[in-house]
């Protein structure tokens, strides 16, 4: 028998609710978007911390790597448009607050004025919480916020993974400045420099597992 893949699944996740989420709002706020009547963002901050991202090195001598020091954060507030794939960010170095979602959105509102917004993000605190809500609301903005342990209906996670293979691991950053100057540039010339892996790579399929095929590890 041929060897299967296996995917990791949260053991907490509800495959029902994904699968309600990603039919009944997900999917018809998709369609809308693709054809110009809806811009719809995918959400979520990545925390990108000054450490030593390893690669994969095959050598039969011991080798010791140049590592950085320090545990620095650089905080990347992300809103990853479906259709376009432009990556709109507000960045910092201390921590991600529901002060810097609020001004997201009011970036996100005012590169949309004459269409509806919909914006697709976990139920981080920061994200679910009055001042969001109400500020959403002023805006008119919609908030889907997605079923708990689904960070396979966000595409912006796949975004994420792209970024840190491509600038953090097996790369060595003298300090933090250079590591911030390497992400923000990676994120900013994305589009740019990998069009065609990413339409691959951020496509609108989204894999929703069946009870029947989650395993115990």
């Amino acid at each position: 028998m041929a060897p299967r893949k296996v995917a990791a699944l949260p053991a907490k996740a509800d495959v029902q609710a994904q699968e309600q989420f990603k039919s009944q709002l997900l999917e018809p706020k998709l369609e809308e978007a693709k054809r110009g009547q809806r811009a719809v963002y995918f959400v979520d901050a990545a925390h990108f911390v000054l450490a030593p991202f390893l690669g994969i090195v095959w050598c039969f001598a011991r080798l010791f790597i140049k590592a950085p020091s320090g545990r620095q954060r650089f905080n990347v507030l992300g809103a990853l448009h479906a259709i376009t794939k432009e990556v709109v960010t507000v960045t910092n170095d201390t921590y991600i607050t529901s002060q810097q979602v609020c001004q997201l959105l009011t970036q996100l509102a005012a590169l949309n004025p004459h269409v509806p917004v919909s914006i697709v993000l976990d139920n981080a605190r920061y994200q679910h919480c009055r001042l969001v809500l109400e500020h959403a609301r002023e805006l008119q903005i919609e908030l889907l916020f997605l079923p708990s342990y689904s960070p396979n209906l966000n595409l912006i996670e796949r975004f994420w993974k792209y970024v840190k293979k491509d600038c953090l691991y097996s790369k060595y950053y003298a300090d933090f400045a250079a590591f911030k100057l390497a992400i923000s540039t990676c994120i900013g010339q994305a589009r740019e420099k990998n069009q065609a892996k990413l339409e691959s790579l951020l496509s609108l399929r989204f894999q929703v597992f069946q009870p029947n095929t989650a395993l115990a590890a």
